[in-house]
């Protein structure tokens, strides 16, 4: 299965059983991700894999990196069932005007899943954590 269907998929899944935080007291995506520790290690090999890819560079172009990694480690910590809490705006509020299509999404969603790869994160806990951010997807993509 490549890696769109994989993502689609489980997508889908996570809109239809409704699962965009996990159960309550399940950290176990946290853990699977290295903590706080791990997650900083991916948010750190994710972002140059998003400001190099064609596809989707442009859009960030103007983006204060440090400020996008830091809440990119608050949301994944948070999502994954850390004690992370994610202070940043919401999806809909941050990518109002942007014109993200669905390329553009699964693109970023194929660099975070080749800097989980790179960090060897189990593609159980990948999966995990793909479908707790796939629901965003309709808030982000406006194209």
């Amino acid at each position: 299965m490549n890696t769109l269907t994989r993502l689609f998929c489980i997508g889908t899944l996570a809109l239809a059983s409704g699962c965009v935080h996990g159960p309550a007291g399940d950290d176990s995506t946290y853990q699977g991700l290295g903590g706080q520790g791990g997650i900083k290690k991916i948010v750190d090999t994710f972002v140059p894999l998003i400001m190099a890819d064609a596809r989707i560079k442009e859009s960030f172009k103007d983006t204060d990196l440090k400020n996008l990694s830091m809440r990119l480690e608050e949301q994944f910590c948070a999502l994954s069932g850390g004690p992370c809490k994610y202070k940043g705006k919401d999806m809909k509020e941050i990518h109002d005007g942007l014109n993200i299509t669905n390329a553009q999404f699964n693109a970023l969603a194929e660099d975070l899943q080749a800097a989980m790869d790179k960090h060897g994160v189990a593609p159980a806990v990948q999966n995990k954590l793909v479908a707790r951010l796939a629901p965003m997807q309709k808030e982000i993509v406006t194209k």
